[in-house]
């Protein structure tokens, strides 16, 4: 990088100028980071970027950056060549880790990966995907009566998290006794992902980290036991004990995938949801529209709300072998980053990307990943917990009102809302 991070102003930001692997970047205010992103998919062929010595860990190795659309989704449906082992986060999972806690999903490929999908994929059956979806619209009806009747002043702890969080312990049989000891080890498992840990944090966090996943673990562990001797209408019953082919999840497999669709599934989703909330908010037309319509037009709302916010910034790949990617010839070794959030504002795929649209058609947004075997496993359950919601919030008086923009915290991994107040109005309008 050529020059201090600043905001931008009146300075004409060169591509140059950007630095990925610099922490800096990434606490950037994200209309900067888009910017920079825009001048990276002007480029005749991937960035190289480096991290410089004593950057945080989180930085990782060595890596090309992918940012055009076509780029990313064209790595995503080549998984032999651009493969998820070791690690599809910075930094990788050590071995010590995987051992201890079990792999995860996202970081396999092959055979092995799509065994286990195998397994996990036949669990989700009509019956039980059915009774998931009555189940998500009785609790965003609940959550929304609560959210009009104590008023509490955020709504991502009281609402956007709260809805992912039951849905999965619903779908799951968590028992109500563990649930909130379990928000509060997934907000410690992910609080730090892709961020720049410093000082007494650098030492503390990872620690707190681990913990908290075995602490999911431990939890898990005592739940699959139980299901093994007295099998309920339930997805751990369901995962733990063998289908007509013998086949069925380890404890170490289900803790790894129960933590997985806990810190994925529930981060991914509330701040989809946050997100959405403002983007409406500050986009009356679009509400109105919404409103107007809403089975109409509430399934490109949600797509439009992903691409637009962007969960997942950035997944990482390793080169398996030599292949040509726009404008480069990559080698096996090397690392790339398929970046989500420069790819779903690519103008060569979406008209005036920087616009929210619900009624944007086409809209081939990477917001569930580029396609590939890879592809968002609760891409549908999302659909569902999101629709549900607005459904409910749509249709209320009063309806809420944000007090001000979504409170950001800094990462270089997904889009994540720490806190989105917000107060009641008449309208959204």
């Amino acid at each position: 990088m050529t020059v201090p991070y600043q905001p931008a102003g009146d300075r004409v930001l060169r591509a140059a100028d950007v630095d990925l692997a610099d922490p800096a970047f990434w606490r950037l205010p994200r209309p900067e980071r888009l910017r920079a992103f825009a001048l990276l998919r002007e480029l005749d062929a991937p960035v190289l970027f480096t991290p410089r010595p004593g950057t945080a860990r989180t930085a990782g190795k060595p890596f090309y950056a992918l940012v055009r659309h076509a780029d990313v989704r064209t790595a995503s449906r080549t998984p032999g060549v651009f493969a998820s082992a070791p690690g599809v986060t910075t930094p990788e999972p050590a071995g010590w880790a995987k051992a201890l806690f079990g792999n995860s999903m996202v970081n396999m490929d092959g055979s092995e990966h799509a065994a286990l999908r195998r397994i996990i994929s036949r669990r989700f059956t009509p019956r039980l995907l059915a009774g998931v979806e009555e189940n998500v619209e009785r609790l965003a009806g609940r959550l929304v009566d609560e959210l009009i009747a104590e008023r509490p002043g955020d709504f991502v702890p009281s609402a956007a998290s709260r809805m992912p969080l039951e849905v999965i312990c619903d779908l799951m049989g968590i028992p109500r006794a563990y649930r909130a000891r379990i928000a509060e080890q997934i907000d410690h498992a992910s609080e730090h992902v892709g961020v720049e840990r410093r000082g007494r944090a650098r030492i503390r966090i990872p620690g707190r980290g681990l913990a908290s996943l075995a602490r999911m673990q431990w939890v898990m562990g005592r739940l699959a036991a139980e299901r093994r001797r007295r099998p309920g209408d339930d997805l751990v019953s369901a995962l733990v004990c063998a289908d007509i082919d013998g086949e069925a999840l380890s404890g170490r497999q289900l803790g790894a995938f129960f933590s997985l669709l806990l810190v994925a599934g529930v981060e991914t989703t509330r701040n989809a949801i946050a997100h959405g909330l403002f983007l409406l908010d500050r986009h009356p037309e679009q509400a109105e529209l919404l409103r107007s319509d809403f089975d109409r037009y509430i399934g490109g709302a949600v797509d439009e709300i992903v691409r637009h916010s962007t969960p997942i910034i950035q997944f990482r790949r390793t080169v398996t072998a030599e292949f040509a990617l726009g404008g480069r010839t990559f080698l096996p070794g090397e690392k790339v980053a398929l970046i989500y959030a420069s790819a779903n504002r690519d103008e060569a795929v979406f008209t005036h990307p920087d616009r929210f649209d619900i009624t944007r058609s086409p809209n081939p947004h990477l917001g569930y990943g580029g396609g590939g075997p890879h592809h968002c496993l609760g891409a549908h359950l999302a659909r569902l917990e999101m629709t549900a919601l607005f459904r409910e919030l749509i249709d209320r008086r009063p309806v809420m009102r944000n007090l001000g923009d979504p409170e950001l915290v800094d990462s270089n991994f997904d889009n994540r809302v720490g806190s989105l107040s917000f107060t009641f109005g008449p309208t959204f309008t």
